[in-house]
């Protein structure tokens, strides 16, 4: 164990290491507590600032655009850090771009300026990148059969920030009355304030680092620099058909659901319903984002990866059934937008489960940005792409449209599990030895 202090600074064997997970899952639930409250502050007025700026209801949308813009740009420059350099630096620079982001959001309001704001708003994005960045961290030092457990407890954690940041937005306008800053841009104030909160909590306490902790428990053989570059990242993901899988699974369940969501509000608007309304549907649909993701940790411990991604599909295929099928029926568009949230937490946690199997630990953080920038522009182009729809065809068929994104992943899940089972079959009793100690039991579904 001399190479792991070596990397580390200190022992981390027997009991120490239960210890050790136990400590870094704290940090990094109480960073993304932090991270998921500055950036549900922010966005709750994003897009009523944007429009007050700008002067057009027309192009309100394109904040909270560019801000998962810059989530998906992040991505890379940050997995690349973090490649290079381990979880703490890269989480710690995800949350101090998202501050300086917020604060550029507030000189934009201040001043009228819409390029500004947009350009703030993409710099805000990367807290976002950050937050979701920790669910990796979260694995790095998990035992295997328990990855999907460890990823969706910090998952769940957001569900704090995500439902108190949308409550203080109002008094973080009204806090900067006097100011001289509109109320708007309160709440990003607010949120730059707390992703400095968030990176000195990550820089201060996610110590050792996650991800060079793994390096150095890892293998002689597996802890070759060379495996660690952004290209040896993408190069196993391609290699491996469990980790391609998994890529396509967590952006397209992450498109359906962010295509759905964005758009259900316009349609609860068009039958009635009122801003008191629309506000509990969503809340129920983020309750079922992060509330139960902590279940959907267990079941894809318990029975495998593919049966998660396929509980996912659906669960996802469920909701925009009820969606698209409620009309003026209020009751039965928030189940539907509550079972879309459950099949969002169940396709993330089982995806990013099945991809932290499924390549090298060297090649883990360059994969996992990958996922990240594929997942993020894949639902930005799918929020887009959902705004067309409901105006040329209705909220109805965006459902059924989103809904036929999940066939591909259902049959490539299918197809994945057959090749698996063949290959069990042909490899026999040392294959079976092999799953036992390199990846969790049942992970292949």
């Amino acid at each position: 164990m001399t190479a792991v202090e070596r990397h580390v600074g200190v022992p981390v064997t027997g009991d120490q290491q239960a210890v050790l997970r136990r400590r870094i899952s704290g940090v990094l639930v109480a960073s993304q507590i932090l991270g998921g409250l500055g950036v549900a502050t922010g966005v709750a007025l994003a897009s009523v600032l944007a429009q007050r700026i700008s002067g057009t209801e027309s192009l309100s949308g394109l904040a909270p655009t560019a801000m998962v813009t810059g989530t998906a740009v992040a991505s890379m420059p940050l997995a690349a850090l973090m490649t290079a350099r381990g979880r703490r630096p890269g989480l710690v620079l995800g949350y101090l771009v998202g501050a300086l982001g917020a604060g550029v959001v507030v000189v934009a309001a201040v001043i009228d300026s819409f390029p500004l704001l947009l350009c703030g708003m993409a710099g805000f994005g990367a807290a976002s990148s950050a937050n979701l960045g920790a669910r990796f961290a979260a694995a790095d030092l998990a035992e295997p059969d328990r990855r999907a457990r460890a990823i969706s407890n910090v998952v769940w954690a957001a569900t704090i920030g995500a439902v108190l940041g949308p409550n203080i937005a109002a008094p973080a306008g009204r806090s900067v009355s006097g100011l001289g800053i509109p109320a708007t841009a309160g709440p990003f104030l607010w949120a730059s304030g707390i992703f400095l909160v968030a990176a000195v909590t990550v820089a201060v306490l996610l110590r050792p680092d996650p991800l060079l902790t793994a390096r150095a428990l890892a293998p002689v053989e597996e802890r070759s620099a060379e495996g660690r570059s952004l290209r040896a990242g993408f190069a196993a993901v391609a290699a491996s058909p469990r980790a391609r899988l998994a890529l396509v699974a967590v952006a397209v369940c992450h498109t359906a659901m962010v295509s759905v969501m964005s758009m259900t509000p316009v349609a609860l608007g068009h039958h009635g319903a009122s801003i008191d309304l629309i506000g509990l549907v969503i809340s129920g649909h983020i309750a079922g984002m992060y509330a139960f993701s902590p279940l959907m940790g267990r079941l894809s411990d318990r029975f495998g990866r593919l049966s998660g991604i396929g509980l996912a599909v659906g669960l996802l295929a469920c909701a925009a059934l009820l969606a698209g099928t409620a009309g003026g029926s209020h009751g039965r568009t928030a189940a539907g937008l509550f079972v879309l949230g459950l099949g969002w937490s169940a396709g993330l946690v089982s995806g990013s489960a099945l991809l932290t199997d499924s390549v090298p630990e060297a090649a883990r953080a360059a994969a996992q940005g990958l996922s990240d920038l594929v997942m993020n522009t894949s639902a930005g182009l799918g929020g887009a792409a959902a705004g067309l729809a409901m105006a040329q065809a209705g909220y109805g068929w965006l459902n059924l449209g989103a809904a036929c994104l999940l066939i591909p992943v259902g049959a490539l899940a299918l197809f994945t599990r057959r090749d698996l089972k063949q290959v069990r079959g042909i490899g026999g009793s040392a294959s079976a030895a092999h799953r036992t100690t390199a990846s969790p039991p049942d992970s292949a579904g």
